[in-house]
């Protein structure tokens, strides 16, 4: 594969690891559609080239960043939110917020799901719940009278 672009993502965990992307040159098929070879190396069972083929060089790119994202963000390592940028990443987290208003209680999740009996331990404090995992790594926060207590933006 002929590389025109890569990047490198770091995966926190212990050691971190790297996980590269890389996108190879659109080229047309003998059948005039166009292919456009990618590889995602340090995810488990991603590390081999695979092709997108469409009508053209642009879309094939286009098809390539869209397969991408999906495949990095729908891994068990992004849904887990363990992909950063670079190490330095100091931006913005995603937290997963569940809004039950029939209850007025809201269950923001530190991760995308998190398994039933996976929490094991739990700290209560002012209407707020804790949940903890067995390595004490904190998985997700419930709150009751979420109305009054979430900001506006997350009440949508």
């Amino acid at each position: 594969m002929y590389e025109i672009a890569s990047r490198t993502l770091t995966l926190r965990t212990l050691p971190p690891r790297e996980v590269t992307i890389t996108i190879g040159l659109p080229y047309e098929e003998p059948t005039g559609e166009w292919s456009c070879p990618y590889r995602i190396d340090g995810l488990d069972g991603w590390e081999h080239e695979r092709k997108v083929t469409g009508s053209d060089a642009v879309q094939v790119v286009e098809l390539v960043l869209s397969m991408l994202r999906s495949a990095v963000a729908g891994s068990p390592e992004g849904r887990e939110g363990l992909l950063s940028w670079d190490e330095e990443d100091d931006g913005p987290r995603t937290v997963y917020v569940t809004l039950d208003r029939d209850v007025n209680a809201a269950y923001i999740a530190m991760k995308r799901e998190v398994a039933p009996g996976e929490a094991v331990r739990q700290a209560v404090a002012d209407d707020v719940v804790l949940d903890f995992a067995a390595t004490g790594e904190l998985l997700g926060v419930e709150l009751l009278d979420a109305e009054t207590r979430l900001p506006s933006e997350m009440r949508a």
